[in-house]
C-alpha cells in the first residue's frame, strides 16, 4: 500500500480570505515503509504573508519571490499523490488549502485524485482523549527526536508526522506484542478513527434473560401456538425444566 504523508504552510489561515499556499512537503510510505521518496516546493503565493503566520514558519515574502507559483508544481504534485493513501495531520485545512489552489486552476479536488485520506489529529484524539495531540506533543508521547523543529516547515512536518503515524498505528507485527485486551482496545479505536459514523455507535449490551423471564416466554408462545392452531412461526424444540417433558415453544 502506497502511502503520502503531506504538509502545508500557507500565507495565513483562511483560503476563503485569499490566502495561499507557500510551501509543500510530502514523504512516501510504501507498505509502512519509508522509501526515500519526497517532493518539496516552495511556492509564490503573489500576496502579503500574514505576521502571525511568518513567525511560525519563518518563510518571507522576500525568500519566495523567485520561487514558482502554483501553477507551475501542480501536476507535480497531483502526480506524486495519484492513488495514493494520504496520511495529514488536520487534514481539513491542508486539503482546504490544496482544493482552493486546484480549483484556481479549473482541476478536480484532492479527494478525487487520491485513494483516501487519514487524519493524525483524529487518531490520535481516538487514541488519547483529553490529550494534547498536536505534533510537538506526539513527537515527545512516541520519543521521536523533533529537537531540530524550532519554526514549523512542511517537510520536516511531514518527516516528523511519518514517524508519529507509524509508531502511532504501529503495525501488525508490532500489535501483537500488546496484551490481547490492550491489542483489541487499540484495533478499535483507530477503526474508530477512520469511521465517525463507527465512533458515535453505541455499544451493544447483551442481556440475558432470567428464570422468570423465560417462563413468561414459554407460556407467551405457547398462546401463541393454542389461538394459531399449531401455526406459531417461532417453534423450536426446547426441553422444559417445570415438568421434565420436551415442550414445543
Amino acid at each position: 500500500m502506497r502511502q503520502i504523508v503531506l504538509d502545508t504552510e500557507t500565507t495565513g489561515l483562511e483560503p476563503r480570505q485569499g490566502h495561499r499556499v507557500i510551501e509543500v512537503g510530502c514523504v512516501e510510505l510504501e507498505n509502512r515503509r519509508l522509501t526515500g521518496r519526497t517532493l518539496h516546493r516552495y511556492v509564490n503565493p503573489e500576496r502579503d504573508i500574514d505576521p502571525g503566520a511568518q513567525e511560525i514558519h519563518g518563510i518571507s515574502p522576500e525568500f519566495l519571490e523567485d520561487k514558482p507559483k502554483f501553477a507551475q508544481i501542480a501536476r507535480e504534485l497531483r502526480e506524486f499523490i495519484a492513488d495514493a493513501e494520504l496520511v495529514i495531520h488536520n487534514a481539513a485545512f491542508d486539503i482546504g488549502f490544496l482544493d482552493m489552489e486546484f480549483a484556481l486552476l479549473e482541476l478536480s479536488p484532492v479527494r478525487e485524485t487520491c485513494a483516501g485520506v487519514i487524519d493524525t489529529l483524529t487518531l490520535a484524539r481516538a487514541l488519547h482523549p483529553g490529550q494534547r495531540n498536536n505534533l510537538d506533543a506526539l513527537c515527545a508521547r512516541y520519543q521521536i527526536n523533533n529537537a531540530h523543529r524550532t519554526l514549523h516547515g512542511a517537510l520536516l512536518d511531514a518527516e516528523l508526522l511519518a514517524e508519529v503515524y507509524l509508531a502511532m498505528t504501529r503495525g501488525q507485527e508490532s500489535l501483537l506484542m500488546d496484551p490481547p485486551a490492550d491489542h483489541e482496545r487499540r484495533q478499535h479505536r483507530l477503526l474508530d478513527a477512520r469511521d465517525p459514523v463507527r465512533a458515535r455507535r453505541a455499544s451493544l449490551v447483551v442481556r440475558r434473560a432470567t428464570a422468570d423471564e423465560e417462563s413468561a416466554h414459554l407460556d407467551t408462545l405457547a398462546a401463541i401456538q393454542k389461538e394459531s392452531k399449531g401455526n406459531c412461526l417461532w417453534q423450536i424444540r426446547y426441553p422444559s425444566e417445570r415438568d421434565g417433558e420436551t415442550t414445543v415453544a
